[in-house]
Parts: structure tokens; sequence; C-alpha cells
């Protein structure tokens, strides 16, 4: 009888465990959001850029933020800014950008979380079609060389580049 329940339990262990490190719904692991980090930085660094990168979750919360040498004093809170637009709209912030200018009676999303920048340089970050976080770079002479960066970023990790 206890060798049945042995043999028994032998078997069902390894459903259990592997049933534990599945998780229930998409997220960015550290380790990815940081490749992404370094990724987009060096990106533009390369190019003369002296920027801030940051990843944050899809709740808004940062995961990770390079400054380069020399980057801005302004460039944290812009990356952040531009990483959370993304994350809690789940767009381009360049996108954004263009969708109130077009559209003045949206003028009110710029107002509705301190938290958002609503300038180029800010991506979702999507994992599979799953909503897994933005990264936001800030500091480049424009939004549009801040994406170029970020989305080097996100082809370092195999994440969506819309």
């Amino acid at each position: 009888m206890i060798r049945k329940i042995f043999i028994a339990s032998a078997l069902l262990a390894p459903l259990s465990v592997t049933a534990q490190e599945l998780p229930t719904t998409p997220y960015l692991p550290l380790e990815l959001a940081t490749k992404a980090a370094d990724a987009a930085l060096k990106a533009c660094v390369a190019e003369g850029y002296n920027v801030s990168v940051a990843i944050v979750a899809r709740d808004g919360a940062t995961k990770v933020l390079l400054k380069a040498d020399n980057s801005g004093a302004h460039t944290g809170a812009s990356a952040t800014g531009k990483a959370y637009t993304s994350a809690a709209m789940g767009r381009d912030t360049a996108g954004l950008s263009a969708f109130i200018a077009s559209k003045p009676e949206n003028d009110g999303l710029r107002y509705m979380d301190n938290r958002m920048v609503i300038q180029g340089g800010g991506l979702p970050i999507r994992v599979g079609k799953a909503l897994v976080g933005g990264i936001g770079v800030g500091g480049a002479p424009s939004g549009d060389i801040d994406a170029k960066c970020a989305v080097a970023g996100l082809k370092a990790i195999g994440a969506a580049t819309e």
C-alpha cells in the first residue's frame, strides 16, 4: 500500500510543479526588461545621443531606468513618462500625440494622469498579443530618434515593433 502511494505521488509531483511554474497572466520578466533597456540605450549612444531609457510593467510600475553618461536631468522623467503612457494606453506616444492633435476634443487625454508624457519615444511592449509594459526613451533631439532607439530595445527581446 505504501508503495502504491509513493508511486502515485511520484507520478503526480511533476504535474503540480509544472502547473505552479506557469504564470497565470503574461508579464515582462526583469531580465527581458533590462535587456531591452540596455539595447535601446546602446542604440542611441552609438548615434551620439545621451538619453535615458525606462521600462515599465503593464501596471505602470518602473522596472528599469538607465541613464547614459551626460544625459540631461529631465531625460529620466521623460523616458519614464513615455513608457508609462504607452503601457497605460497600449499604443505609441507619437501616434497618441497625432491623434490628439487631429481631434482637439480629445486634448483632455493629456491631463488625465500627471505621469503621462505624450511625445514621441514611447512604445508598448507586447509579447505575442499581450500588452506587458512600455518602453520610453528621452533625450535625443526628436521623438522620432527616441522611438528608433526604443524599437532597437523591442527587437532585442523579440517583442512586437508594430
